[in-house]
């Protein structure tokens, strides 16, 4: 997260571009900007599934099996290719789907070691309720700006 409330400002910027000997002041204004504008962008998705009950992470794992056309279930480990995020914590955001019974667990027909998960219907249907609220705070969020 970035949390500067005011950015620095021009001189500030170009100060330490001089200093650093690095970069550009429009460059660097730039991208104070828009990391700005993309944490804010975060914290109103994370206030949006936290109103579902969700949070990020668990909504990336819902939508990654998902959006799988082909097929309706992944292993853990594709899971966890698909997404930047530590296996501890995709292990324990993935019990708790498991405990709400957002995701089940299906034997894996290629290794008898090994399971799938899919989504139950509970989550299907979660899915269906908060993605067009989800499209609409980022579309909404990007018209502004514009």
């Amino acid at each position: 997260m970035f949390f500067l409330k005011e950015l620095p400002t021009e001189q500030m910027v170009k100060d330490y571009v001089a200093k650093t000997g690095v970069g550009s002041t429009d460059t660097i204004s730039k991208a104070l900007l828009m990391l700005r504008e993309a944490s804010h962008l975060i914290r109103l998705l994370d206030a949006y599934f936290s109103s579902h009950d969700l949070s990020q992470l668990k909504f990336l794992i819902l939508v990654v099996i998902d959006r799988e056309p082909e097929i309706d279930s992944l292993r853990q480990s594709e899971i966890n290719q698909r997404l930047d995020v530590s296996k501890p914590v995709l292990n324990r955001t993935i019990n708790s789907l498991l405990e709400t019974k957002l995701l089940k667990r299906l034997d894996d027909e290629e290794d008898a070691r090994a399971h799938r998960l899919a989504l139950t219907k509970k989550g299907k249907n979660t899915l269906k309720q908060i993605m067009p609220g989800y499209f609409e705070l980022i579309s909404n969020f990007m018209e502004q700006q514009s």
